[in-house]
């Protein structure tokens, strides 16, 4: 059996820097993740890195967050669309 944090790396989009990142963040289940909010987990990131993050680490959260809430797998370059169109909300 897979341990909670083992999980994470099973997700699509879950590679060694990601999964870094979500252990820097306190991420250690798909649980805590289906409860995250990509722009908070992209902020609290870049304060913690004391770096400008890649926009694309946030749709890398935005695709995992959605897999862990409803485990529809999808690229993460599809989220790419999704995040302009949040800001004009």
């Amino acid at each position: 059996m897979l341990m909670p944090t083992q999980k994470l790396l099973k997700l699509q989009n879950v590679g060694k820097a990601t999964f870094k990142d979500l252990e820097l963040l306190g991420i250690s289940s798909i649980q805590q993740l289906a409860q995250a909010d990509p722009d908070e987990l992209f902020n609290r990131l870049g304060t913690l890195t004391k770096q400008a993050q890649n926009p694309c680490v946030w749709d890398v959260f935005a695709a995992i967050i959605h897999e862990a809430k409803t485990g529809e797998k999808t690229p993460w370059w599809k989220w790419s669309k999704v995040r302009p169109l949040k800001n004009k909300k």
